[in-house]
């Protein structure tokens, strides 16, 4: 499985991920730049910290997981 992690500060300037998953690959950069430019300005989210002020990145992570017979 992968996701697409958003990664804001808020703020308190405390780190706030938003996850997306299964994205659209292969991924844009300039796209999630002006994503994140977006939600901030726009004021989509809060967060126990207050608003998301800024942005600390954007990674994908991919997670597999192998089953073990017993």
């Amino acid at each position: 499985m992968t996701t697409l992690e958003l990664i804001f500060t808020n703020a308190q300037g405390k780190t706030v991920r938003l996850a997306i998953p299964d994205p659209k690959q292969p991924v844009d950069p300039a796209q999630i730049n002006a994503t994140m430019d977006l939600i901030i300005q726009r004021n989509v989210f809060a967060s126990n910290g207050g608003d998301l002020v800024g942005k600390a990145g954007a990674r994908i992570v991919e997670r597999n997981v192998t089953e073990i017979t017993l």
